[in-house]
């Protein structure tokens, strides 16, 4: 697909052909020309050769959980991947990838493995999402409407920050997605920038800081980032954003046995989260070769250390190890494979 060829395509055309052919990509969720009855056979057959709709895409299935990945190959034959969670609450939240592989090399991220290759246009960005619209579509399952988007796929959002937002207004759009703002989510390492320039969107976004560590020794050890970026820069740049938005902050936080799971650890956090708009969000990491997640009594008294220092914790389940859903390992092993 090449989202970015519409209006080139539909020039010279009325001006009425361009909400009826974005109504059918974005509403109807058609896979093929051919299933759409309001164009003329002409264009249909133009828009056929000029943007096809077909999506190449691998699945992958979870056993364990609700969650299904998708390895997608772009028409340069990168690959990309993205998630659909699906929650026993009806929710349905696809986790989306804003880059081919990562420039940041956190030392527990099978994308920062692989380096950069490029950034993704919002074409892409979108195409994630409309691939599981329409699994949920041909689904039949009850809740077949995508509820939520997160920014915490492949690559660093604020790093391809123009596009990211492009693709937000399509999302958040009424007469597209119609995704809320509110229900949208983007992840950060910390670009200081980005986080400011954040800061004057007028969409309320949710703004999340993969964190996972206490103290800038640590960090930078796992996040080369850190080095460029401390965590006293990124709290001035988050404080400053919540003065200005009075909207909370999630913080990240995997949970890696051995490494930022113990007690000193949690003692530390707790210095460090101290705004009643901030939030930490402990994750049990998905292995990604030499490290291993938290065991559960490891979680909890990390938990009950925060908890009683009155921060407010939530815990994300870990979605899909068995479909390797940590963002970079299906096309890592692709390329092993190779």
């Amino acid at each position: 697909m090449n989202l970015e060829k519409i209006k080139e395509v539909l020039s010279g055309e009325a001006k009425y052909r361009f909400a009826q052919v974005e109504k059918a990509i974005f509403v109807d969720l058609i896979d093929d020309w051919e299933q759409n009855t309001n164009l003329p056979k002409s264009l249909k057959e133009k828009l056929q050769v000029e943007i096809p709709l077909k999506i190449k895409t691998e699945i992958f299935g979870s056993k364990k959980s609700s969650s299904v990945k998708a390895l997608l190959e772009l028409e340069d034959g990168e690959k990309i991947e993205t998630v659909l969670m699906r929650h026993s609450s009806g929710r349905n939240t696809v986790c989306v990838s804003s880059q081919v592989g990562c420039a940041l090399a956190c030392k527990f991220c099978a994308t920062g493995k692989m380096g950069f290759r490029r950034n993704l246009s919002w074409g892409e960005i979108i195409e994630q999402v409309l691939f599981f619209a329409r699994f949920l579509k041909n689904s039949q399952s009850e809740n077949s409407r995508i509820t939520n988007i997160v920014f915490m796929g492949m690559g660093e959002p604020f790093l391809n920050y123009e596009n990211v937002f492009k693709a937000i207004e399509i999302l958040n759009d009424k007469n597209k997605f119609n995704i809320g703002a509110r229900h949208i989510s983007i992840s950060t390492a910390g670009i200081v920038e980005g986080i400011n320039k954040f800061a004057q969107e007028k969409l309320q976004i949710n703004l999340a800081i993969s964190l996972h560590a206490p103290n800038n020794e640590l960090r930078s050890e796992l996040m080369p980032i850190n080095n460029k970026y401390s965590i006293e820069k990124i709290m001035s740049a988050v404080e400053k954003y919540v003065d200005k938005t009075n909207r909370q902050v999630m913080f990240e936080y995997l949970l890696i046995d051995g490494v930022n799971d113990r007690e000193k650890d949690a003692r530390e956090l707790v210095q460090i989260i101290n705004h009643p708009l901030f939030v930490v969000n402990l994750i049990r990491y998905n292995p990604v070769e030499k490290y291993r997640p938290s065991n559960p009594l490891k979680i909890q008294r990390f938990k009950n250390i925060l908890f009683k220092a009155g921060i407010r914790v939530t815990e994300r389940y870990a979605y899909g190890q068995d479909i390797k859903a940590a963002c970079g390992q299906l096309r890592a092993g692709q390329e092993r494979k190779k």
